[in-house]
């Protein structure tokens, strides 16, 4: 039975047309692997689904959800209630940071059912197969890891019972083990009836839950098959940058954080690394990876010392210097977050040259102009505005944006979680050639296992809030 019919679907942002003349069926029960390079349209697609787009975006064609019984839905402009849900590539496009997830859950429940029960029934199905903990119903989003805001997100787009599941990088910031249970369960809804569509470069997701495939190319569908036949070539491999050798370049000795209500989530966190080198920060999704790097970064409240080059930095970076603050740059794992909507990408990237470097506002536009395009993105997209600019664009602006400051200590937030493999490579390399030229050492907080075993230097286990292991790297041989 189809479920979604999709004719000559465009997508516009002025003159740049982003989608063309997209046309497809889906069944029930059916798996669509959308794939392609960041910038090549899938999230734009992912959208248009539910009748959305970018601020900005204008669609024309048509996308109609058919009923249970046969009959179409309305046209792209008025999607029904429950048919179509999306889960986006940053869960904080979805959470709302003002309101409790329990309670978001409720009210998406009364859009579909009538009585209480039931409501709460559809609330704890939408739990439990999002793998999502009933007993953090009570938090807010910002009291949830990365890996909790996903399956907290993935849960509000389940309430409704939809026949079609649209997934933006559903796998990002997930551990492999929560990856592996993800799989489980979107295999089970598949099995259930529900159609999915995968906008993805996690190959092995797509490989997972097999079904049909199309490839996206500047919004041109140039490919379609099977996931088998168009997923066919291996991975390139990464080689690490050479850590410069000399004394500690980041100390950190206790670092302590806990939340509002006096749980500790890190518990006196010692960790040392010298000048260029590549630690990369692992474990389970809530372990307190990322806590650990907003913590050096000065951006939660910590006990402990956080020392660069021996020099002591105050715990708030508003107390930071701005020399200080240029020592230490953070980049988030959802990156839409950290731009201003109305500026343009470029003007956001120069800015810590003036400002951190005072370099003049043309040389620094140069620069980062200059370090945009070797990471792929183009100077008709960087004078864009951000939300039209695709997930992996702004991922790389915003390595772009701390890589112009050249800090002494890079943070990065699951910073390759959305890019495929070319543009992953471009920014590795502009992230080793900083180590190389300035010794810049970088803290890699990733669940991706492969690619670390590929570039770091050495792990260190983060797990129930301490640091539990570390170690150098063992690599894989050729």
């Amino acid at each position: 039975m189809t479920v979604l019919e999709v004719d000559g679907l465009c997508a516009d942002a002025g003159e740049h047309r982003l989608l063309h003349d997209v046309d497809l069926v889906l069944d029930r029960g059916e798996v669509l692997a959308v794939l392609g390079d960041s910038g090549a349209g899938k999230s734009t697609l992912g959208l248009a689904l539910l009748g959305e787009s970018a601020p900005g975006v204008a669609l024309s064609g048509t996308v109609r959800p058919v009923s249970g019984d046969g009959r179409h839905g309305d046209d792209r402009r008025s999607r029904p209630t429950g048919r179509v849900a999306l889960l986006p590539q940053h869960p904080g496009a979805v959470l709302d940071p003002v309101r409790r997830v329990g309670g978001v859950l409720r009210e998406l429940a009364a859009l579909v059912h009538d009585d209480r029960a039931a409501r709460a029934e559809a609330v704890g199905a939408a739990c439990e197969a999002a793998r999502f903990d009933p007993a953090l119903l009570r938090r807010f989003p910002h009291q949830l890891s990365g890996g909790q805001q996903q399956r907290a997100a993935l849960a509000q787009t389940l309430v409704t019972g939809p026949a079609v599941l649209v997934l933006d990088e559903p796998t990002t910031s997930l551990d492999p083990a929560t990856s592996a249970e993800l799989v489980d369960r979107l295999a089970a809804l598949r099995d259930a009836g529900t159609a999915l569509v995968l906008l993805t470069h996690d190959e092995e997701l797509a490989r997972a839950l097999g079904g049909r495939a199309l490839r996206l190319d500047r919004g041109r569908v140039v490919a379609r098959g099977t996931v088998a036949e168009l997923l066919g070539c291996a991975a390139p491999r990464h080689v690490p940058a050479s850590p410069v050798p000399g004394r500690a370049r980041l100390e950190v000795r206790g670092l302590t954080v806990a939340d509002r209500a006096g749980r500790l989530i890190l518990r006196g966190i010692d960790l040392d690394a010298t000048a260029g080198e590549m630690v990369a920060v692992v474990g389970p999704s809530g372990a307190g990876k990322t806590t650990l790097g907003r913590g050096i970064a000065g951006l939660v409240d910590v006990r402990g010392t956080v020392r660069v080059d021996g020099a002591a930095l105050p715990a708030r970076i508003g107390r930071r210097s701005r020399a200080q603050r240029r020592a230490v740059q953070y980049v988030h794992q959802d990156p839409r977050a950290t731009f201003i909507a109305r500026s343009p990408v470029l003007d956001q990237v120069a800015r810590p040259a003036t400002m951190l470097r005072d370099l003049p506002p043309a040389t620094a536009r140069d620069e980062a102009g200059e370090l945009l395009a070797r990471l792929g993105v183009a100077p008709d997209v960087a004078a864009r505005r951000p939300a039209t600019l695709s997930g992996g664009q702004l991922q790389r602006a915003a390595v772009a944006r701390a890589l112009v400051a050249r800090p002494a200590v890079l943070v990065c937030d699951e910073v390759t979680a959305a890019l495929d493999a070319a543009h992953r490579d471009h920014l590795l390399a502009a992230i080793a050639a900083l180590r190389h030229d300035h010794g810049t050492t970088v803290l890699l907080i990733s669940h991706d296992l492969p690619l670390i075993q590929r570039v770091a230097d050495r792990t260190v286990l983060v797990a129930d809030g301490c640091l539990r292991a570390e170690g150098p790297v063992r690599r894989a041989s050729s």
